[in-house]
């Protein structure tokens, strides 16, 4: 997971600045402790109290004092969503991966600085933003039931409107195949022939819907069984074009391929973002037969904390649409430079430039050799400054050694007279 240097300041983004209104009282750390040391004493106890538990499974507390507020931080993030779920039957806890190596080992916990999620007989890691905003939202996801049913016309446009989402709809005869990837792949099932019809579903028949694709694929075979259907999901798991999203962002961002990303930002409410985002789709559409072909959207919007970091770090101005490569490992780029910074891509530019990114033509390395052919010409210059003392001092050398002939020459003279 990535470093929690990323985390937000939800309990500070949740205190009203002026004297709310009834009916939007943001909730505040009311200092009442709910979560729990987990430890070999109480983490059965915990687990059976609650209809879901969310641990946090950390390091021991560093002596670092700046480490330790990053500590209280999370704690705080914690206790808010502890207070806010407390409800919905929700128990939190926090696990130290040294002093309850024991209990860790038997729940199965193994990356520190993870939040994981106990509901039945599941975990669930949690792979967002470590909020107190977007952990609630997580946890209200995983409580709704992991089948949706569509029963009537209204209902049909909704699931229309969820582009963003990767979606399944058909029969299901039990739902332990959907809980599996719950909230992360929505599931939905109809028993209505009209919604079946609009959907160009048949009886017992499964489509997947991929994230902005217009056409669903039809899973093989039918009735499925649940490891037909998780065996098939898996594999088509990752879209060709997804949206960074806060609930799963180091989720989406670890699953690069061979270390690189082909990224994209752009403003959806922004009359320039939002064309570009069309031609994205577009383009996203004719090629989501490449299997090596992934694209994540980013909308500035949805991270106005990371604006100066990705400009200072990618050397791009976000407040226009842009397309690069990024290398995972060290965060070197390189972004799609147009003729007319004025005029966004066409769909054909676009693609040309991302067969060169899969063909290897375009490369973040391409960057590199640049700024290294600068470097030899700064040395060839430094060089080339040095030749010309030298030839200076050598005529100022030969100068000196004329003078000296010519003293010479006189005291010759000197001596004849």
């Amino acid at each position: 997971m990535l470093s929690l240097c990323l985390f937000l300041l939800p309990c500070l983004s949740l205190v009203p600045l002026a004297p709310a209104a009834k009916g939007l009282e943001f909730p505040q750390y009311d200092g009442k402790d709910r979560v729990l040391d987990i430890n070999d004493r109480n983490y059965k106890k915990a687990l059976k109290k609650h209809s879901m538990v969310c641990m946090f499974y950390h390091g021991p507390i560093p002596d670092s004092k700046e480490l330790q507020k990053r500590h209280q931080m999370t704690e705080l993030v914690l206790e808010l969503a502890a207070q806010v779920m407390e409800v919905k039957d929700v128990g939190f806890g926090m696990v130290d991966s040294h002093k309850d190596a024991k209990v860790a080992k038997k729940l199965g916990l193994e990356e520190e600085g993870s939040v994981y999620v106990f509901k039945a007989d599941r975990v669930i890691e949690f792979d967002g933003l470590l909020s107190a905003n977007v952990l609630v939202e997580f946890l209200l996801d995983l409580l709704e039931d992991p089948v949706e049913v569509l029963g009537n016309a209204l209902e049909l446009r909704a699931f229309d409107r969820m582009e963003e989402d990767t979606r399944l709809i058909g029969y299901f005869k039990s739902e332990d195949s959907e809980q599996q990837f719950q909230p992360y792949i929505k599931f939905f099932a109809t028993f209505d022939k009209s919604v079946a019809k609009e959907l160009t579903l048949k009886l017992n028949e499964v489509d997947f819907y991929e994230p902005f694709m217009e056409e669903p694929v039809t899973i093989p075979g039918k009735p499925h069984s649940e490891e037909e259907l998780v065996e098939f999901i898996t594999e088509h798991r990752r879209p060709t074009l997804r949206k960074l999203r806060a609930e799963d962002m180091f989720e989406t961002w670890e699953d690069d391929i061979e270390g690189i990303h082909i990224v994209a930002f752009a403003e959806e409410e922004d009359p320039d973002g939002f064309e570009f985002l069309e031609i994205l789709k577009e383009v996203a559409r004719d090629n989501t037969q490449l299997p090596e072909l992934s694209i994540i959207w980013i909308d500035p919007d949805d991270f106005p904390l990371l604006i100066p970091y990705w400009e200072k770090t990618f050397k791009v101005d976000l407040f226009r649409p842009q397309i690069g490569v990024i290398n995972v490992t060290d965060a070197d780029s390189l972004w799609m430079e147009l003729d007319d910074e004025e005029d966004l891509p066409s769909a054909q530019e676009l693609e040309d430039w991302i067969e060169d990114v899969l063909s290897g033509k375009v490369n973040t390395e391409d960057d590199d050799d640049e700024d290294d052919d600068d470097e030899d010409d700064n040395e060839d210059e430094d060089d080339g400054g040095d030749d010309e003392d030298n030839d200076d001092n050598d005529e100022e050398d030969n100068g000196e050694n004329e003078d000296d002939e010519d003293d010479d020459d006189e005291d010759d003279d000197n001596d004849d007279e």
